[in-house]
């Protein structure tokens, strides 16, 4: 009973607010569901974060820049000989070769500016700019294809929110005739006219109709919560726009040869065919080679004088005598370089992002046959809910007349009242198919515009 208590309380309070609430209409949660939702706000992220690589990819055009100053502190002995480094660090020394080992040491500094531009890379950062750009695309349909199917769920919960709520009316309506019933019955039973027994099957009926009442609200407590959860927004009863419980469309799309190729799922799927294609495009241009322009001024100090290798002891260990630019160079030129290894390495990749291609491209066969055949499922399901729809107006029509008869015929002793409990049961079974048929007809369309790609089919009704 105290559970009772807290669900009917629950329920007025619902139903109160419910009463003050501002409507919200579709394309209001539409719009909303974009701005809020986290989903969505990730992928908006992405984009951006897209945009800005494309905007790196074209910083490649300028040239290397290096600026650098390097002092030390160190010995000069040096012999005759090659030296080779590979992968790792080496020590110089500049001077000529010493008779023997020493360990003077004196201060010594490096400064120069380099600059190293590529002048021609055969296609190679043009590619590396153009596949930013397909990757922004992509992105950018991805986005898309998120906004449109979370706009698909969140249309999709505000019809299975608002078929809860006209159910929760229907079961409304059959308590408070279930509780006229029970008055008119318990005044004939102490009356001696009826047996009291049906009076207390009568009671039955009503608490029968007061507990579907409490499931309906059920129902509308779970769908609020996911529609405020696709919104983005705190739980709340949402009162909805009666335009999809009064009525039903009217415009019917019957072309069943229309082409599904703008779907949002078929353009995220063609940017990644095409962002696949692109980085074919750049694996070949590894196969070829770079030329570039290259600049060099050079300022280089020493503590040790230029006759150090006649006298050992022409040198200083001051730090001032070291770090001072005693000799400056310059050096301008081109430079060609081609790994030739690449030429097989790179067509072994070319090769791999050929068959990653060739897979993204069946992935869109596959579903653009899958989305041609849900469009004509989607079409056939549509008059079929429309002709339910028709036959459900029938017998919600005869299930009112024929309770409105066995109520006359009760009121007047004519009648049993199983006969007359049948009746009631059968209005309201009438009335719960007659608002799930005409949100049917709704959702059906909805199945349309999702296998369409276009939620206009839905929306512009």
């Amino acid at each position: 009973m105290k559970l009772k208590f807290i669900a009917s309380i629950s329920l007025v309070w619902a139903m109160s607010f419910n009463s003050f609430a501002q409507t919200l209409k579709l394309e209001d949660a539409l719009s909303r569901s974009v701005e809020q939702y986290d989903k969505i706000k990730s992928k908006q992220s992405i984009v951006s974060a897209t945009e800005l690589n494309t905007t790196f990819q074209k910083q490649h055009y300028l040239p290397d820049v290096t600026l650098a100053a390097q002092q030390s502190y160190g010995t000069v002995n040096m012999l005759h000989g090659p030296m080779y480094a590979y992968g790792g660090m080496a020590s110089a020394s500049t001077s000529m070769p010493l008779a023997e080992q020493n360990w003077n040491a004196a201060f010594g500094s490096l400064y120069f500016a380099n600059v190293n531009w590529n002048l021609f890379t055969f296609g190679r950062i043009k590619n590396q700019v153009e596949l930013g750009g397909r990757k922004e695309q992509t992105a950018k349909a991805d986005l898309e294809q998120e906004i449109f199917q979370h706009q698909i769920k969140v249309s999709a919960a505000y019809l299975n929110l608002l078929a809860s709520q006209r159910i929760k009316y229907v079961q409304e309506k059959n308590l408070e005739r279930a509780e006229v019933f029970f008055e008119m019955t318990d005044t004939r039973a102490k009356s001696g006219l009826i047996p009291e027994v049906n009076a207390q099957l009568a009671k039955a009926e009503v608490s029968n109709a007061k507990s579907l009442q409490i499931k309906s609200y059920d129902k509308e407590l779970e769908f609020s919560k996911q529609l405020a959860v696709l919104l983005g927004d705190e739980f709340q009863i949402f009162k909805l726009d009666s335009l999809y419980s009064t009525s039903v469309p009217q415009q019917y799309l019957a072309n069943l040869n229309d082409e599904v190729k703008n779907h949002p799922l078929l353009q995220l799927q063609q940017n990644k065919i095409a962002e696949s294609q692109q980085s074919e495009q750049i694996l070949k241009s590894n196969k070829r080679p770079t030329l570039s322009a290259f600049g060099v001024l050079q300022g280089r100090g020493s503590g040790f004088e230029a006759n150090y290798a006649q006298d050992n002891s022409a040198y200083s260990s001051n730090y001032l005598n070291g770090v001072g630019i005693d000799r400056s160079n310059y050096l301008l030129g081109l430079s060609l370089t081609w790994n030739i290894t690449n030429l097989f390495r790179s067509e072994t990749k070319v090769k791999e992002q050929r068959f990653l291609t060739q897979s993204l491209q069946q992935d869109f066969d596959l579903f653009k046959k899958e989305l041609n055949a849900q469009t004509q499922m989607a079409y056939s399901q549509l008059n079929n809910a429309k002709e339910n729809f028709e036959e459900t107006k029938v017998q919600l029509s005869a299930a009112q007349m024929a309770y409105k008869q066995h109520t006359a015929l009760y009121e007047n002793g004519l009648t049993t009242l199983v006969d007359y409990t049948q009746a009631l049961y059968s209005l309201n079974r009438a009335e719960i198919d007659y608002e799930i048929a005409q949100n049917n007809v709704w959702q059906a369309l909805l199945l349309l515009a999702s296998a369409r790609g276009d939620l206009g089919v839905f929306t512009q009704q």
